[in-house]
């Protein structure tokens, strides 16, 4: 196979990501007040026992030595990649419908899941290996011809920004939660107030954030802290592994790179960005910003909250 040697121009993107989310804190605000309690006719919520994830089933495989491209659930709204190769080190760039390209560090051996998040369309796929520096040799590229069943299914899935299986501690904990709730909005206030008050800042890792940075929310729950990224991981995977549709959302906070999430309510409709819960609709999709951290030290990365603007969402 003829292999192109190209410098990989997703990679700032990439770097952003993993740098300008390292510093993400958050202020408290009166809108952290507990949740409050359902009214008299309120019905217990049906906790999910059982849970959508992801297969690699390999009926539908485009593969060559180096890399395999599962596309048999791309109707799920997402798809399964490999590397196989001895590189050190291995990236996948996928161009959405609207011409949006969204680059990945591939971990290791095991496929690992992505989001569709385009929805319907043409979607071209490159998988690349690690030569030097920043440089990468192309190695294998498909383009895929996607129908998503249902608009939400990408955004009901994990992936690997928002990983869980149904051992995973996060996982039990949103059963433990749903338990309590009544209905879907009680239940992404409990998730939201559990993160709030349970999940603290870490000025360490801020400080010492890896390249390729990605969170792991059990970790994250055993730490009892992280970065905004695991902030919003971390909720996107309460929300998702209990059936609510979730987009966890990567842009701009005014000048600052953050990231944050956006959940859809039969109630409401899509939640964006908003950060107010006046008592009866909750709109407060933020958790970093109300985590109680000191927002004067960490607005330049962040912002305040009153403008955002999304680039990606996973």
């Amino acid at each position: 196979m003829r292999r192109i040697r190209l410098k990989l121009w997703g990679v700032f993107s990439l770097f952003l990501l993993s740098f300008c989310l390292s510093g993400c804190g958050g202020e408290t605000s009166e809108t952290s007040s507990a949740p409050s309690p359902p009214s008299e006719n309120a019905k217990p919520r049906q906790t999910l026992h059982s849970f959508l994830l992801p297969e690699a089933s390999g009926s539908d495989l485009y593969e060559n030595e180096l890399a395999s491209i599962d596309a048999s659930h791309t109707s799920d709204g997402y798809v399964m990649i490999r590397y196989s190769g001895s590189c050190d080190k291995a990236k996948i760039q996928i161009t959405d419908p609207g011409s949006v390209t969204y680059t990945y560090t591939l971990l290791g051996s095991e496929y690992e899941t992505f989001p569709l998040s385009g929805g319907n369309g043409s979607y071209h796929i490159d998988v690349l290996e690690h030569v030097s520096d920043d440089l990468y040799a192309l190695i294998f590229s498909q383009d895929l011809s996607v129908s998503v069943g249902d608009e939400f299914l990408p955004f009901l899935y994990p992936n690997q920004y928002a990983w869980y299986t149904s051992d995973s501690d996060a996982v039990q904990l949103g059963i433990e939660l749903s338990d309590t709730a009544y209905g879907d909005l009680d239940y992404v206030e409990k998730v939201y107030h559990y993160i709030i008050e349970n999940i603290a800042y870490e000025t360490n890792l801020a400080e010492n954030i890896p390249l390729d940075y990605i969170p792991d929310i059990d970790l994250t729950l055993q730490n009892g802290s992280g970065i905004c990224f695991d902030y919003a991981a971390l909720m996107t995977s309460l929300l998702r592994s209990q059936g609510i549709p979730t987009r966890l959302e990567v842009g701009y906070s005014g000048r600052a790179y953050h990231a944050w999430i956006s959940v859809y309510l039969a109630e409401i409709g899509w939640v964006d960005n908003i950060i107010e819960f006046n008592g009866h609709s909750w709109s407060l999709m933020d958790p970093t910003l109300a985590a109680g951290n000191d927002s004067r030290a960490v607005e330049k990365y962040i912002g305040d909250g009153s403008n955002y603007t999304v680039k990606y969402y996973y």
